[in-house]
C-alpha cells in the first residue's frame, strides 16, 4: 500500500458528507438530529464518532512525497539579492506606519510560527465586547483622521484598533495562489499609484497582499494616507532607526547605503521609491521564508530517524484521515476555501466578500499547519488555543464542534487513544528549528514596540477636571529624530474646551511641567466632562545635537472645575533618540533628497519642501520657515558634500 495516498474508506466517506452538506444545514431529511448547543458550539448529537486507528494502516515511509520547492515568482519581479535584504528592511520597519508604532513584521513573528503573538479583541459581529463571537485579532493604530489627528473608534476609542481577523502566518504564503482568509489577493497585481495592471499571475498573491496593510487605517495608517505620503516618509527617514539587535545582513546593507533612496538604487537601479518597488521588494523577502528543514522534511529526504516513531504514527494517521483534504503534504495547505463552522456564516462571510456567490457565505482560506505548535490561536477568529482544541473541534468533543450551516462537514475525525501521536506530529514534527529560534533567514530584529521600557513614558500623575475625571495622555509615537509624525494626544478632558501643552527640557516639579514652551491653544473635540479628546503634533528636528537628551510634556486644560481652573495629565518623559541600531551619520544637508549626489534635484527638492513647510525645510531647526533656512540651504549646497 502506497502510504501517501489516504485510507479509500475515509475518502470515500468525506466526499459522501460534503454531498449531504446543505441537505443538513437545511434540516432535510436524513439521519442526523437537529444539533444542540454545548458550551456555545453547536454540536451534532449523532456525528458519527468511528475513532481512527493505526489497525490496517501500513506505517508511512520516507520519500514518498515531494519536497518543498523553490517557489516561484512573476516574471516581472526576479529574485536578487539587494531586492531581498531591501525587502527584508521594509518588512520589519516600524516607521513604515503612519505613526512609527506597527510594521510588517509586528503581526508575523517566526516563533510564534509566522502569526502574532500580542492578542487583541476585537467584539466581532455584534459590536459587543467578552461575547462568545468576539475574535482575538491583532492590535494596529489608534484611529487617525486624514491629517493625522487622534479620532475616536466607535469600537475602540482611543485605544489601538484589533483586526477583525486573526494574522495568517505568511511563513507559506509563496505557495498559495491566493492571500488573506478572504482570498482576495489573487492573480492580478494592480499599480495603486497608476491603476494600472501590473502582471496577472497565478503566483503574484505575496506582491498583491504586501501593499494592503500599509494604507490599512486599523493596521498601520491614518485615514486618507497616500502613496505618496509613504514615499515622502521614506525618503526622510533613517532606515530602522526604532529597530535594536539587527541581523548581519541588514547591517551590513545598511553601513552601505544609510538610506532608502540609496537602497532602492541597489535593488532597482535607480533611487525611485513606489508602491510596485516596495512590493516587489518584500515579496522577495517572503519568498526565501521556506520552513523546509521540520523533522518531517528531513525525514521525508530520507532520514528516517529524523522523527520519532510516535510522530511517523502520527503522520501515517493524518495521512488516512480527511485531514489531507485540506493539508496535504509537502505544502500541508491547499488554495480552496472550506466553511469551518467555527461561527455561523452570518458573522463574516469570508470568500462570498470577493466573489458575492452566497455559496461562499463562510468559506475561508486553508492556511498550513507546518509550525502551527508555535502559534498560540487558530481559525480565522483565534476561536481555538492550540492544537489540543484544533483536534477536539474536529473530533467533537470536550465541548468542541461546529455550527453547521453551509458547512463543509467532513464527519467527525477522531484519533482516539492515538490522539497524542497526531498532537505530537503536528506540534513537532512540522516545526521547523530555523523558524522557532529565529535563525536565518527567519532572524529578524528587535522591534521597538518589543523594548521593555516606554518611551514616551508617563511619569507622576495629573490633576483632575470637572466631575473629578483626571485627563489622559496619549504617548505612544517613538520620539526619534526627523520624525515629523510625531504627536501626543489627550482623552477624558472637558469637551470643546481650550487645550495646551507644556514642553519643557527640566523634569516636572509637584507634578507639573513647565511652559518653557507652549504649544496651542486648542480646542478638543467632544463635548461634556470625560469626553474631550485632541492631538498635538510635534515633529522632532532631524538634529544630531539632541540625541540622548530628554524633555517633558504634558496637556493642561481649561476647565472651571478644575483647582486653579486648569486640569493636566500625567506627565510624558521623552528620551530623543537617533537611532537604536547604528550610528548617527551628520547628514550632508547639500544632498537634501539623500540620493548620494549634490545638485539641482536637492534644490528641487528643498523648494518642494518648503513650500509645504515640511520640518525637513526648516533647515536652522528654529521652528519657522523662512529666508533664514532657505539661506542655510543655499550656503550648505555651495560647499557641497564632503
Amino acid at each position: 500500500m502506497n502510504a501517501s495516498v489516504p485510507n479509500l474508506t475515509a475518502l470515500l466517506t468525506g466526499l459522501v458528507a460534503l454531498t449531504s452538506t446543505n441537505a443538513l444545514a437545511q434540516g432535510s431529511s436524513g439521519a442526523r438530529s437537529i444539533p444542540t448547543v454545548v458550551d456555545h458550539q453547536v454540536v451534532d448529537q449523532d456525528a458519527d464518532q468511528r475513532v481512527i486507528g493505526l489497525e490496517g494502516l501500513e506505517p508511512a515511509r520516507p520519500m514518498m512525497d515531494p519536497p518543498l520547492w523553490t517557489p516561484s515568482a512573476p516574471f516581472q519581479n526576479p529574485p536578487t539579492e539587494a531586492k531581498r535584504v531591501l525587502g527584508k528592511i521594509l518588512f520589519w520597519e516600524e516607521q513604515l506606519s503612519s505613526d512609527n508604532t506597527t510594521s510588517c513584521g509586528t503581526c508575523h513573528i517566526p516563533s510564534s510560527g509566522g502569526a502574532d503573538p500580542r492578542i487583541g479583541r476585537h467584539p466581532g459581529f455584534d459590536g459587543v465586547f467578552n461575547t462568545d463571537d468576539d475574535v482575538l485579532g491583532s492590535p494596529g493604530v489608534i484611529a487617525a483622521d486624514e491629517m493625522d489627528q487622534y479620532l475616536r473608534s466607535e469600537l475602540f476609542g482611543l485605544e489601538p484598533q484589533v483586526t477583525r481577523r486573526v494574522a495568517q502566518t505568511n511563513l507559506m504564503a509563496m505557495y498559495q495562489a491566493n492571500l488573506f482568509w478572504d482570498g482576495r489577493a489573487e492573480f492580478e497585481f494592480v499599480d495603486p499609484e497608476s491603476g494600472e495592471v501590473v502582471f496577472q499571475s497565478g503566483v503574484g498573491g505575496l506582491e498583491i497582499q504586501a501593499l494592503v496593510p500599509i494604507l490599512s487605517t486599523d493596521e498601520m495608517s491614518h485615514a486618507g494616507r497616500t502613496w505618496d505620503q509613504v514615499r515622502e516618509k521614506l525618503t526622510n527617514v533613517r532606515p530602522m532607526a526604532l529597530a535594536s539587535d539587527l541581523p548581519a545582513d541588514m547591517n551590513a546593507a545598511l553601513e552601505a547605503d544609510p538610506t532608502y533612496p540609496q537602497l532602492f538604487e541597489e535593488a532597482f537601479g535607480d533611487p525611485t521609491i513606489n508602491a510596485v518597488r516596495i512590493a516587489y521588494a518584500m515579496a522577495t523577502y517572503q519568498r526565501t521564508l521556506v520552513p523546509d528543514q521540520t523533522p518531517w522534511d528531513l525525514w521525508n529526504l530520507g532520514d528516517e530517524n529524523a522523527m520519532t516513531p510516535q510522530q511517523i504514527q502520527g503522520f501515517t494517521l493524518v495521512q488516512n484521515s480527511a485531514c489531507t483534504f485540506c493539508h496535504p503534504s509537502p505544502t500541508f495547505a491547499n488554495s480552496d476555501f472550506f466553511v469551518d463552522g467555527i461561527r455561523p456564516p452570518h458573522e463574516d462571510t469570508g470568500r462570498m466578500e470577493v466573489t458575492g456567490n452566497p455559496s461562499d457565505r463562510g468559506r475561508f482560506r486553508t492556511p498550513s499547519i507546518r509550525n502551527a505548535g508555535l502559534r498560540n490561536r487558530m481559525m480565522h477568529n483565534g476561536g481555538l488555543a492550540n492544537v489540543d482544541e484544533i483536534l477536539d473541534f474536529y473530533a467533537r468533543r470536550n465541548g468542541f464542534g461546529p455550527f453547521f450551516e453551509n458547512l463543509d462537514n467532513f464527519g467527525s475525525i477522531d484519533f482516539g487513544a492515538n490522539n497524542g501521536a497526531v498532537k505530537d506530529f503536528i506540534q513537532n514534527g512540522l516545526t521547523d528549528p530555523r523558524v522557532a529560534n529565529e535563525t536565518f533567514p527567519f532572524d529578524r530584529p528587535q522591534l521597538y514596540s518589543e523594548r521593555g521600557e516606554a518611551n514616551p513614558a508617563l511619569v507622576g500623575s495629573g490633576s483632575a477636571g470637572t466631575g473629578g475625571v483626571v485627563p489622559k495622555m496619549i504617548a505612544v509615537v517613538p520620539p526619534n529624530l526627523g520624525n515629523d509624525d510625531f504627536k501626543i494626544g489627550v482623552d477624558a478632558a472637558l469637551g470643546g474646551a481650550q487645550a495646551w501643552v507644556a514642553v519643557s527640557s527640566d523634569p516636572p516639579v509637584d507634578g507639573v511641567v513647565a511652559s518653557d514652551q507652549l504649544l496651542g491653544p486648542i480646542t478638543l473635540n467632544g463635548a461634556g466632562e470625560g469626553l474631550g479628546y485632541g492631538t498635538m503634533a510635534y515633529p522632532i528636528p532631524n538634529n544630531p545635537a539632541l540625541d540622548g537628551s530628554q524633555m517633558w510634556m504634558q496637556w493642561m486644560i481649561s476647565d472651571a472645575g478644575a483647582a486653579g481652573g486648569l486640569s493636566r495629565t500625567e506627565p510624558a518623559r521623552l528620551d530623543l533618540f537617533c537611532s537604536e541600531s547604528l550610528p548617527c551619520l551628520v547628514a550632508c544637508v547639500a544632498d537634501f533628497n539623500a540620493d548620494g549626489l549634490s545638485n539641482f534635484l536637492d534644490v528641487s527638492a528643498f523648494l518642494s519642501a518648503f513650500s509645504a513647510q515640511s520640518s525637513a525645510a526648516d533647515i536652522n531647526d528654529d521652528g519657522s520657515f523662512n529666508f533664514l533656512d532657505v539661506s542655510a540651504f543655499l550656503s550648505a549646497f555651495s560647499q557641497g558634500c564632503p
